[in-house]
């Protein structure tokens, strides 16, 4: 490994550490009362407070003026100003702490742990007088430096070496450095999930795990990752879904379950799109999809007030509301609406016509529900910004929902879509285990016809359904897609700590 020449000066200011008896990576705790934020929130110079502060903090700026320095720590709640003075840190005649090390052997980017008291500037700035430094771990490797451009109206724009979105994805731990905003967009996602759950608990679902691996994939038509365990000999599957897993624990009889589940499917990559996912799927016994919808509604419009503080987001170019009533349209009205074609009375070969028609790309290996859904996808959904549910799907779409009660040749399917984008998949389940093991048939045939995405028949799923299992409503929250939204990312590998990337051949 070629090292840059910062990168051979630190490696040597590490050395020199050394050998003046200091442990750049020191093993004892280094105990924190604060934080930065919270100085520079509750400082007050009349009550005289935070005057015993211990932080920690990375070095992200320093200003060096001879026997004293300012610099500016950043530790994992913001930025803040310290003042260094050598005569404060260093005991008797031996200035090496001060002189040697803090002058010349740290750099930026370097960890040091603090003890001190907090005062205000002349100018003003909240700052903490260091009365002890230790080093607590030295960076041997610089940091992107972020520069700031001043426009002819005063504001300022940040830009750095570091806004390659590939290089963010790849080494996001600098990204999280250098860049606040990212580390925001993932205090935001932690929150979506607690609020999820605090809204299922309260409703006394209980928190479940599900297997990942699992002999039969089930519960969505995808393409698995495909695997072999050596001591059973068996092929195994990372789960596309854990939808058939969770209905077992119905049939169990527990009333409501749920679990926050990493997903895999092998399948494209786009920025709504990555092999690894997040899920929170949820079943409740004896609902339906109609309570469904109006259960999200309501807990939708919670979250978004919790995480933003406001019912309306702003993504992109888009201002979405979730205060306001969702619209709901059947799959069949929003396809007249967005195209004025009237499909639901057509037949495969007629639909097939109609894609060819509309430049809808479709292959042979698709049947009619699948031709319905790329006309959905392609001539519909983006047209569907403000949170809209889109109703009753054709039975050749969906092979685990419930037969529709009204219509025939429907099924009781919700999706709740927004900013273009589905965020919910939701049905009423099949507890006929007669009539799922028809539609798993039906797929059995799709993928003899080479759709790779067909659902495998899973006999131990339907043997569980043959033991009675109560009128089910479930459903799928795609917590990436979520976050995408409220955080106003415009790809899934911003929302992901470490999205998958191609092999780095640099």
């Amino acid at each position: 490994m070629s090292l840059s020449e910062q990168e051979e000066q630190r490696r040597k200011s590490r050395e020199e550490i050394i050998d003046l008896g200091i442990d750049p990576y020191p093993s004892e705790t280094f105990d924190i009362n604060t934080n930065s934020q919270e100085i520079k929130d509750d400082f007050d110079e009349k009550k005289k407070n935070f005057q015993d502060v211990s932080i920690s903090g990375r070095i992200m700026s320093r200003r060096v003026m001879g026997s004293a320095s300012f610099a500016e720590i950043q530790d994992s709640k913001g930025k803040i100003q310290i003042y260094v003075r050598r005569d404060d840190i260093c005991e008797g005649d031996d200035k090496t702490l001060y002189n040697t090390i803090f002058k010349k052997k740290l750099d930026l980017g370097d960890i040091i742990g603090i003890t001190g008291y907090v005062f205000k500037t002349q100018m003003g700035e909240t700052t903490i007088h260091v009365t002890s430094l230790k080093v607590l771990s030295k960076s041997v490797r610089p940091l992107p430096v972020v520069k700031e451009t001043t426009d002819e109206e005063g504001d300022s724009t940040k830009y750095d070496v570091f806004s390659n979105k590939e290089l963010k994805y790849r080494r996001r731990y600098i990204d999280l450095i250098v860049n606040p905003e990212s580390r925001e967009i993932f205090r935001k996602r932690s929150a979506i999930i607690n609020e999820i759950r605090n809204v299922l608990n309260e409703n006394n679902f209980l928190e479940v795990e599900t297997p990942i691996l699992q002999p039969i994939y089930g519960g969505a038509s995808a393409r698995p990752f495909k695997t072999h365990h050596n001591t059973l000999d068996i092929p195994l599957y990372l789960r596309i879904a854990n939808e058939l897993y969770l209905k077992r624990l119905i049939v169990g009889g527990f009333d409501g379950v749920y679990e926050f589940a990493k997903d895999f499917r092998n399948e494209g990559m786009s920025r709504f799109h990555n092999p690894e996912f997040t899920q929170c799927e949820f079943y409740v016994a004896y609902k339906d999809y109609v309570w469904m919808m109006d259960f999200i509604e309501d807990m939708f419009k919670r979250i978004v007030k919790k995480v933003c503080g406001s019912t309306k987001v702003s993504c992109g170019e888009n201002k979405i509301d979730f205060e306001k009533k969702w619209e709901r349209y059947s799959m069949y009205e929003a396809i007249e609406k967005f195209t004025s074609v009237d499909v639901s009375e057509m037949n495969e070969d007629s639909i097939r016509k109609v894609c060819k028609d509309m430049n809808v790309k479709v292959d042979k290996s698709m049947g009619r529900g699948k031709l319905i859904d790329e006309i959905f996808g392609e001539k519909c959904e983006p047209n569907l910004i403000q949170p809209t549910y889109i109703t009753d799907y054709p039975i050749e779409m969906s092979p685990l929902a419930k037969k529709h009660r009204d219509k025939d040749g429907l099924v009781e399917r919700f999706e709740l879509i927004c900013n273009g984008k589905e965020i919910c998949n939701a049905f009423s389940e099949i507890n006929d285990p007669i009539d799922q093991r028809e539609r798993f048939e039906e797929q059995v045939k799709l993928g003899n016809r080479g759709d790779d995405e067909a659902m495998v028949l899973d006999e131990d799923y339907l043997t569980a359904l043959e033991y009675g299992m109560p009128p089910t409503a479930g459903i799928g929250i795609g917590i990436d897609r979520l976050t995408m939204i409220l955080t106003d990312s415009d790809s899934i590998q911003d929302v992901l700590f470490f999205p998958q990337m191609k092999p780095d051949n640099s």
